[in-house]
């Protein structure tokens, strides 16, 4: 057999060269577009969804994030600044975080059941399951950052209410200690013989005593600790302890809210996964029943298919009796 192999050759450098030159007179736009028509996919109902969903999720989180400072500051005493957020503001997010989360999680029951119901390839239900679960992850998270943030913000206010409890009483506290300096400052500058004032001057005394002027404590130096009775002693002793046991409990009953809050927060996560759980379990309850209800349609044909044949049974049966008779009678009347 000849050796071909440089003809061949030659015949392809010919089809390249023809081809390159059919090409260079193609328009590029045309080419463009063709290569765009070629690129474009088809999106399913099913990935539009689901792209939606994602996006609703996503704009729930940057929302939640965006307003965290804001949301979690129940506002300070300190803070004079205009930027705050106010409780019916709080309120509206709460309520809107909350209808967003209802919302998707009814679309993701509503592309489940969609999904059960549709007859595609195996490989792609599995994969539209797949997307499903990393959904249920996703809303899981973003509900997981509202429960913290909503914990934060009760647990806050609760504290702020405490406080504004405790203040009234340090008020108190304070104006009462002020007073007891005041009267012992009075009784140590009165002196000694001085305890027993005489008729005519006891209203002047007194009225001495109420209309002293605070300038004098101011420049006369005087040290409380160093001139203070035991008895004076013993009883800011007393007060003292009292208001370190009040102190105290306080501390434990706020100890105490935190915890409460804490636990709050950690059971509504826990109620949050509990129904997603209920509506995976209500979903597969619901595969259980279409299922059990196309058995029992099964069972029924075949039940009315074997009454059937029963019912014909019946008839060759009775068609065998009747025709044996006969034939007896038959050669029994033949015999005679």
């Amino acid at each position: 057999m000849a050796d071909v192999t440089n003809v061949f050759k030659a015949t392809v450098k010919a089809l390249k060269s023809r081809n390159k030159f059919i090409n260079e007179d193609l328009n590029n736009e045309d080419l463009s577009k063709n290569i765009l028509a070629l690129g474009k996919r088809y999106e399913s109902e099913f990935q539009h969804k689901a792209k939606n969903l994602v996006q609703m999720i996503t704009h729930l989180r940057d929302f939640l994030l965006e307003n965290r400072k804001k949301y979690v500051n129940t506002g300070s005493l300190l803070s004079s600044t205009g930027d705050e957020m106010s409780e019916s503001e709080r309120d509206l997010i709460d309520n809107n975080a909350q209808d967003i989360i209802k919302k998707c999680k009814e679309m993701i029951i509503l592309l489940k059941l969609e999904t059960d119901k549709q007859k595609v390839h195996p490989q792609v239900k599995e994969h539209r399951q797949a997307v499903l679960i990393l959904l249920e992850t996703y809303l899981k998270a973003i509900c997981k950052i509202y429960s913290e943030q909503k914990a934060v913000r009760v647990k806050r206010v609760v504290d702020r209410k405490r406080i504004s409890k405790l203040e009234p009483e340090r008020k108190y506290n304070n104006l009462r200690r002020t007073q007891l300096k005041q009267d012992l400052i009075l009784n140590q500058r009165i002196p000694n013989g001085e305890d027993k004032p005489l008729l005519g001057t006891e209203s002047h005394d007194t009225h001495n005593k109420n209309s002293v002027n605070p300038a004098i404590f101011e420049t006369t130096p005087y040290n409380v600790d160093t001139e203070i009775s035991p008895e004076e002693a013993q009883i800011f002793e007393q007060e003292n302890k009292i208001l370190y046991e009040e102190m105290n409990s306080m501390m434990d009953e706020v100890k105490q809210i935190e915890t409460q809050v804490v636990e709050i927060a950690k059971l509504q996560e826990i109620f949050t996964e509990k129904i997603l759980e209920q509506d995976v379990q209500i979903n597969a309850i619901a595969k259980t029943v279409v299922g059990t209800t196309e058995n029992i349609k099964d069972a029924n044909e075949e039940i009315r298919e074997a009454i059937k044949k029963k019912a014909e049974f019946r008839v060759y049966i009775l068609f065998f009796l009747v025709v044996c008779s006969l034939s007896l009678l038959f050669l029994d009347w033949y015999n005679n």
